[in-house]
């Protein structure tokens, strides 16, 4: 090999340890965000083969390439110069989120999912002016979502799903403009629902405390609202008929509350599924979701209701759950195929009142109440068939 040759090869190697090891390319204040991020959290829970195990301080994070250290877990922007996401593995790290993740100004995702996170989500948070997604699901985070949230005025998606976060809602959710998705299901949220942001598509705060009635001024100006998840809390009262009229709906569920009444209009909404199940809500079945040209898939099942069955002409139907209530009177005929046992639509019939309702058909289970119940419930009035 020449002298020439050798002489290249070594000013090369000299160039590229000059690169990797002395000449820092990602903001200093950067490096030291991702060094706190990292103590943060218990050393036992950081696999060598993880995200974490990868983060090698006497390497630059941004540098490239990123064969052996900082392998994942973290984005820079397009200069090498400043971290714009952090989103690690699912491998079950312990700890608290850093408030010096503040720091991190060009950050535009945080996903922490299916760790192990605890404590409270540090108020900091809320300086990220340029975070559009947030998600800090299957955690163990505690206490109150930060006031602060509504200066995240970038955000789109906002997760924190499956913690222990406890008090009420803040009441200035409806200055994120920008938020498309908000799931808070699966926490200790106590209180009535604030005034929503008002460009949500879907909508999630399933399995909480909280409680009240549906106030249409929660729902004012959401003319994008999609989904509605709101499903084992205690909300009360009558669901009114303007509910059933917000322009782009297209799911509900609202099963496992204390709803009483239930108003529905006439109506050419782009309603799909509704499940109403596991309420209180008394009175005839609703004849109005006869109209809704879109309704796929109904359940009202294991509420109070009475009466017989006004959706033998509603087509769109494929899903339909009425059991565990009072129904009378004789079941469609249409919702059975002639001399089969197989049903055009999948659902629950039994556990009412009903007349003939085939025992060869699955619609039919649970077995219809006893006749001394259905009698008691009826009182001494002939049930209206």
């Amino acid at each position: 090999m020449s002298n020439s040759l050798i002489l290249l090869l070594l000013m090369i190697t000299t160039l590229s340890f000059f690169t990797n090891h002395n000449h820092a390319l990602t903001l200093p204040s950067d490096i030291t965000a991702l060094k706190a991020i990292k103590a943060s959290i218990e050393p036992k829970t950081i696999p060598q083969w993880s995200c974490l195990g990868s983060w090698n301080f006497t390497f630059d994070p941004c540098s490239l390439p990123h064969r052996t250290h900082f392998i994942c877990g973290i984005t820079c922007n397009s200069d090498l110069t400043r971290i714009t996401s952090i989103v690690l593995d699912p491998v079950g790290y312990s700890g608290t989120l850093s408030p010096l993740i503040s720091s991190l100004t060009q950050l535009t995702h945080i996903n922490l999912a299916e760790n192990s996170f605890y404590g409270p989500i540090p108020s900091s948070i809320s300086t990220l002016i340029n975070l559009e997604n947030l998600v800090l699901s299957f955690n163990s985070f505690s206490g109150n979502l930060p006031l602060s949230l509504n200066s995240l005025k970038s955000l789109k998606v906002l997760d924190v799903s499956h913690n222990t976060l406890t008090g009420n809602l803040p009441n200035s959710f409806n200055s994120l403009f920008h938020l498309r998705s908000m799931d808070l299901s699966f926490n200790k949220f106590t209180g009535s629902l604030p005034k929503l942001p008002p460009n949500l598509a879907d909508l999630a705060i399933k399995a909480n405390s909280l409680s009240g009635f549906l106030s249409e001024s929660s729902f004012q100006g959401l003319n994008q609202l999609e989904v509605v998840e709101l499903s084992a809390n205690n909300f009360a009262g009558t669901l009114k008929n303007w509910f059933f009229q917000l322009p782009s709906l297209q799911q509900i569920n609202l099963s496992n509350n204390s709803f009483t009444g239930i108003e529905v209009p006439k109506s050419t909404s782009n309603l799909i599924a509704i499940d109403l199940g596991f309420n209180r809500i008394e009175g005839y079945l609703p004849v109005n979701f006869q109209t809704f040209p879109y309704l796929s898939s109904l359940s009202l099942r294991y509420n109070k209701f009475r009466g017989p069955i006004p959706y033998g002409n509603t087509l769109s139907l494929r899903r339909l759950f009425l059991d565990g209530n009072f129904l009378n009177g004789k079941v469609p005929s249409r919702f059975f195929s002639n001399g089969s046992s197989s049903s055009p639509i999948s659902g629950r019939f039994g556990d009412n009142c009903l007349e003939s309702c085939p025992v060869s058909s699955e619609l039919c289970l649970p077995s219809q109440k006893s006749a001394s119940v259905c009698k008691q419930a009826y009182g001494s009035k002939k049930p209206r068939v």
